[in-house]
């Protein structure tokens, strides 16, 4: 009886590489609404994890108005690989103030997809100044900031 050069198993290795490979196709054909549906979980997971980080900057903010109305958000355009808008603080009081802003960017269907907090110093009175939101990842299709919350402090 002969043995090849690698101990005679190469019979042997050669089952086990395409049982695996079989396996690994018939997990791929039959788990893909599983795949899609965990791929789903992360990013959902994640997407959470950047509200709540934003949130919490916003609750770090002492002493702060509601300003929501003060504050406008513009069209969103890409800028590199980021989605960006223009945001817009109109102070209507009489002294400086500083905004703190949570824009959300959601798709044409009003899903969330990502939540970042700027901050827009030293707005004079009766003035406007303009910050810009940038996601904090990629955004594909169609996108629309909106403000979430703004604070005049």
């Amino acid at each position: 009886m002969k043995r090849d050069e690698r101990g005679g198993r190469g019979d042997r290795r050669t089952g086990i590489v395409l049982t695996t490979a079989t396996a690994t196709v018939l997990l791929a054909l039959t788990g893909c609404d599983t795949a899609k549906d965990k791929a789903g979980q992360i990013v959902s997971s994640a997407t959470a994890a950047v509200a709540s980080a934003a949130q919490e900057k916003m609750n770090q903010v002492k002493d702060g108005v509601n300003a929501t109305g003060d504050v406008r958000a513009g069209a969103t355009r890409t800028d590199g690989d980021r989605t960006v808008a223009e945001i817009t603080a109109t102070n209507p009081k009489d002294q400086n103030a500083d905004y703190t802003i949570m824009v959300n960017f959601r798709d044409t269907d009003g899903n969330f997809l990502d939540s970042v907090v700027l901050n827009i110093n030293d707005v004079g009175p009766g003035k406007s100044k303009t910050g810009t939101a940038r996601s904090n990842r990629t955004l594909s299709g169609e996108t629309k900031a909106e403000i979430a919350q703004a604070l005049r402090h």
